[in-house]
């Protein structure tokens, strides 16, 4: 996550919608995991860098490593959302 300026970043909440619904980074997408791999497509011509959270990192590490083989390019894991809420104030 170094050298990411945040605030350029789209930030794609990997969560369920009612987690997303309790606490959410200001300004992010929510796409479940168990939804990426249809949203691949989608999630390519998003503005980048794209910067996956969820809860703790485990879900948006597994989806930064899947689209990443997929070849989805400048995409990060950001760890816990409220992590990225932190380092975007």
């Amino acid at each position: 996550m170094e050298n990411i300026n945040l605030k350029e970043a789209t930030i794609v909440d990997v969560r369920e919608p009612f987690e997303f619904e309790m606490g959410k980074v200001d300004g992010s997408i929510n796409i479940p995991l168990d939804q990426i791999p249809e949203k691949i497509e989608e999630l390519k011509t998003m503005k980048k860098p794209l910067v996956l959270c969820c809860a703790s990192g485990g879900r948006s590490g597994q989806a930064t490593q899947f689209l990443e083989s997929k070849g989805v390019e400048d995409v990060h894991n950001g760890g816990g959302w409220n992590m990225v809420q932190m380092q975007m104030i």
